[in-house]
Order: C-alpha cells, then structure tokens, then sequence
C-alpha cells in the first residue's frame, strides 16, 4: 500500500506528533507498505531523507518553534503522481491538512485524520489569544474531522471529546505505539555518571518538548518544592523548547542548581538510557491527546506522577503503575513526589513491574496493524459516486468541493465562534 503522510511537523520538531509520524512510518516500512511524508522546512533537518517532500515555511512562528508552511500545490501534485498513493494521511487540521483535503478531492482519495492535539490549547501562539479564538480553533477542527473519511482519536478520553464536540466521521482509537525493544537498551547508570547524578539519589525526570502548553511552570516548581524537602532527590530535565529558562530560573531562585541536570535532545540508546536513570517520571501536561512520553517512560520500566488528563487516565492506574493526580496544588505534587521516594526498594520495584506491563499494551506493533486494518476498510469504499452523464466533469468538480469545503469549514467555524461569544456575553 501507498500511504502519504501530511504532517506540519517533523524531525528534527520535537514533539508528539513529529514521533508518531515517524514511528508508524519506520512501522509500515519494516511491514513491505510504501510512505511518502509531506513536512514542512525546519532549520537543521538531515541532509537525506527517505520518501520525505520538504515544504518551504516560515521559521519559528511568533517565537515559538514552529514552522509556517507556505503554498506548494505545484510541487505536490508532482509528488502525489510520482508516488501515486492508495491514501492520504492528515495529522493536522490546518495548513497541510488544508492541502491534503485539497489533494484527496482531486485525487479521488480516501482522507485519514489523526486529532493529535487539543489545539485550543495552543492559541498562545497566535497574536489576539481569547476565549473566542479557542472556540474558532476548536470548531475549525471539528469541521475539518467531519470532511474526512475516518478520524484517528489517540485515546478513548479524546474519542468521547470528539463526539461531545459533534464529530460525526467515524472516530476509531488508535494510540501511537511505543517502540518497546527500545526501551530496554540504554544505561540508566551510565547516564547518572555523565550528568554526575548521585548512585544513591532519588532522581525525578522529565522529557519532552519544553513549552507553555505542557505546564511546566507548575511542574516547575512542583518539583523543586520536592527538592528542597529532600536532600538527596535530584531532577533530570530532557528536550528543547521556548520554556527552557523559565525552569532554570526556578531552580536558580530556589538555589538548586546544582541538583538540576539539563540534557538536550537524545537518541537512541541515549534517549532510554536516560529514561532509565530516573526513579519517577514526573508529568503535568493536560493538553494531551495521548501522551507519548508517559508510555515510553513506562516501556523503560519508570512509573509515573502526572496529573489526571485525557490520554493519560488510560495509561496511569493509580498506585498500580504510578501516582493519577486529580488535584492540581503543587503541594500536593510534590507529596505525590514524596510518597514515591519514601517507598522500600520491594515496592518501588512492583511498580516498575507493573509500568512494563502497561507499557506491552502500547506496543507500535500492535498499533500500526490496528492502523492499516482501517486504511484497508477504506480502500474498498466508494468515494465518488456520480452519474455516467457527468463523470467527464468529475476532474473539475472534486476541485470545487474539496475547495468549498474548506471556505465552508473556516466560516462554520467562526460563526460558532461568535455564537459562543454572544451566548456567554
């Protein structure tokens, strides 16, 4: 099978949806299928790639680091005849995901869309932040699902979102996979030594992409609230991302610096060598689909405190696997923190046990046939279905719908944006 993938970001982006498309696509390769991935310019990004069309984009969007793609549709149409796909796989609602609606329609396609994000989180970004922009950018979403032919929820927490949301496209959930063999390489002790991280310490970790969405301020001080009550506990930061100094600042004014091990981005076997280094993963994000890092952590054997969000209460069994936070005071964090290092090393150990075997359910293999299962459901559809008179016509007519789709989606969107405005003033 051909599957073309359209995607805003992509390695060498950190962050979840960058590594769900490149872990499904290392998946259907290694299973004989043929992906083409649509990604936007990013400043250093490998020099060659396999089946990879870069899009020329603004660079770090508003401060951020994001890419602003810019139109292409020359380019693409020369891509998608080379490749000649069986199916277009959207993972974002605007800017590529505009232009893979567009693609699917004159293609005649079936279009797949991925909700990874809760993307009225992430309006921060955008110049004018306001309750009526989230409301847009949630209905615009929305819309966008409803112009697909099959919707992708991560969990069953953002399935249920959806539906309440009006989705009406068929919602299958599909979590992206950990790659578990990765995992379990890597030298947790190794890595404790480079960072000078003590033996017997009791280190807290955190990996991710560094940005305001994920809660970090409160994660933050959180756990330097830990650090201060605990002598011995130390704290092991991994990522990049616009957030950076506002942690250090934290651990600077709390005089802990010298507790506070920062390390960019990893790879493999790095990446879970430093997974491994620590006792307890700590997370905070509530803007999550899925949370990706909650279940490698796992898959290196780390239970995890986080607090209670969707794509996370499916992963974390409080007690069992970890700690699952339901309120959100950083005093009652840190003593989740707390508990965690005052366990005997007999009960730490359980819940390392338990954290691999939650991670086994997350398995990429068993996700990524979940995923082609469904491509496969939509290969054998129909999606045009028109009369004989007018399939002459049918070229230029794709254009047209697929064009006021999208005009018809952006305006749906805004006027329920003012609607909410107007019922709520």
């Amino acid at each position: 099978m051909n599957i073309m993938m359209m995607t805003n970001t992509f390695t060498p982006h950190v962050g979840g949806v960058a590594r769900s498309v490149e872990h499904f696509t290392a998946e259907y390769r290694k299973r004989g299928h043929q992906v083409l991935i649509v990604a936007p310019v990013f400043d250093k990004m490998p020099e060659e790639e396999n089946n990879v069309v870069r899009i020329h984009a603004i660079q770090h969007f508003n401060g951020s680091d994001f890419s602003v793609v810019l139109p292409a549709s020359g380019l693409l149409d020369t891509a998608i005849d080379r490749f000649n796909p069986d199916i277009i796989h959207s993972h974002h609602p605007f800017l590529l995901g505009l232009t893979a609606l567009r693609l699917a329609g004159r293609h005649k396609l079936p279009l797949v869309f991925t909700h990874h994000t809760m993307y009225e989180q992430y309006t921060h970004y955008v110049p004018g932040d306001s309750k009526r922009l989230k409301k847009f950018v949630s209905n615009l979403a929305t819309n966008y699902a409803n112009l697909c032919n099959q919707v992708i929820a991560p969990s069953e927490s953002i399935k249920e979102i959806l539906v309440e949301r009006g989705v009406t496209t068929k919602i299958n959930v599909v979590p992206t996979g950990v790659q578990i063999d990765n995992f379990k390489q890597g030298s947790g002790t190794g890595m404790r030594m480079v960072l000078n991280i003590p033996p017997d310490a009791f280190a807290v970790g955190h990996l991710g992409r560094l940005a305001p969405e994920k809660n970090l301020e409160f994660l933050t001080e959180s756990v330097a609230l830990f650090l201060k009550k605990n002598p011995k506990a130390h704290f092991l930061l991994v990522g990049t991302g616009p957030s950076l100094q506002t942690i250090e600042k934290v651990f600077d004014r709390e005089g802990l610096h010298k507790r506070f091990h920062y390390i960019g981005l990893l790879e493999q076997p790095l990446l879970a060598g430093a997974y491994r280094a620590m006792d307890v993963f700590a997370f905070a994000s509530k803007s999550e689909t899925q949370g990706m890092v909650v279940t490698e952590a796992m898959a290196a054997g780390v239970p995890v405190v986080a607090l209670d969000a969707p794509g996370v209460r499916e992963v974390i069994t409080d007690d069992v696997n970890g700690r699952l936070l339901f309120s959100e005071t950083t005093a009652d964090f840190s003593s989740a923190l707390e508990k965690m290092a005052a366990l005997s090393s007999e009960e730490l150990q359980n819940l390392k046990r338990e954290a691999l075997k939650t991670a086994d359910l997350f398995s990429l293999s068993h996700s990524a046939e979940k995923a082609l299962l469904l491509y496969e459901e939509l290969e054998k559809q129909d999606f045009i279905k028109e009369e004989k008179e007018y399939q002459q016509l049918e070229p230029i007519l794709s254009v047209i719908r697929s064009e006021w789709d999208i005009v018809k989606n952006i305006v749906d969107a805004a006027g329920a944006a003012l609607d909410f405005h107007d019922k709520k003033s």
